[in-house]
């Protein structure tokens, strides 16, 4: 593969659908893994209502770069702020309580737990107090009532007492990003939640990640190009661990190096 070229600017214009400042903002972050420079000087910025799609071959760092947004990763070099806070150093309980919810590549569930369960146990990862496992989920309120809204914003209504090992793939995939909707986050990152997926279930999907932006700052991590350009607002595409490119679907389209790089051959999981 050729070398890439100059790195694209920090962000793209910001769409219209996206308001006020930007929530996140990623500078120069690096990851090194002894002499592999996984992620090198990535810099972009989320917006609410907007979906900011990263996408790249097998091995490009996207799954590097989620892992130190969340917390999950420390990062080597750069810096990421949520707001006016430096939060590149905490780990991912404190990312998570100031507002960064997450899925997963491989699906991260209670299996033997109902729809509300699971969502009432992340919501609670949120209180401020001491919680105790055994008592009624009704002694809780404000946490049983912040799990239920997630449960109705993953279009999951009339599911809740069903296990959650029960539910189908894609279903599975839903409580998921139900569970991070119970954190009450600004920021979602996303990694493959289409991943395995058949194109009923990928159409919701696609269908709720776009409803979900109007209250969050959405970054996602996708295989699927007919997903990725049926929700992307700003696309950035990175290859060996470097952003290649950066902008709308149309401007990421007609790049002829992304099109040598990436869109015209190949591609699987990343």
């Amino acid at each position: 593969m050729a070398e890439p070229g100059p790195r694209a600017p920090a962000a793209a214009a910001v769409p219209a659908a996206s308001s006020g400042p930007p929530v996140m903002i990623v500078s120069a972050l690096s990851k090194q893994f002894g002499g592999l420079r996984a992620v090198s000087e990535v810099s972009l910025e989320l917006y609410v209502g907007q979906v900011h799609v990263v996408i790249g071959p097998n091995g490009a760092g996207k799954t590097t770069l989620i892992n130190m947004l969340s917390g999950d990763l420390p990062a080597s070099g750069g810096q990421i702020r949520l707001g006016d806070r430096d939060i590149t150093r905490l780990s991912s309980d404190r990312v998570s309580r100031l507002g960064v919810g997450r899925s997963y590549q491989k699906t991260n569930i209670f299996p033997s737990f109902t729809v509300l369960e699971n969502c009432r146990l992340a919501a609670q990862s949120r209180a401020p107090h001491p919680w105790r496992v055994f008592r009624r989920a009704h002694d809780y309120p404000d946490t049983l009532a912040l799990a239920k809204k997630a449960v109705a914003m993953a279009e999951l209504d009339g599911r809740e007492q069903r296990i959650a090992s029960a539910l189908s793939h894609g279903e599975q995939r839903q409580l998921e990003i139900a569970m991070s909707l119970a954190t009450d986050p600004t920021v979602l990152l996303l990694d493959e939640p289409l991943a395995g997926m058949g194109a009923e279930e990928s159409a919701r999907m696609v269908q709720l990640i776009n409803k979900l932006k109007a209250g969050h700052a959405i970054l996602l991590v996708e295989h699927d190009m007919d997903a990725v350009f049926a929700v992307a607002d700003v696309l950035t595409v990175m290859v060996e661990g470097r952003v290649l490119a950066s902008g709308s679907p149309a401007q990421i389209r007609a790049n002829p190096q992304v099109q040598h790089a990436y869109l015209g051959a190949e591609h699987d999981h990343g």
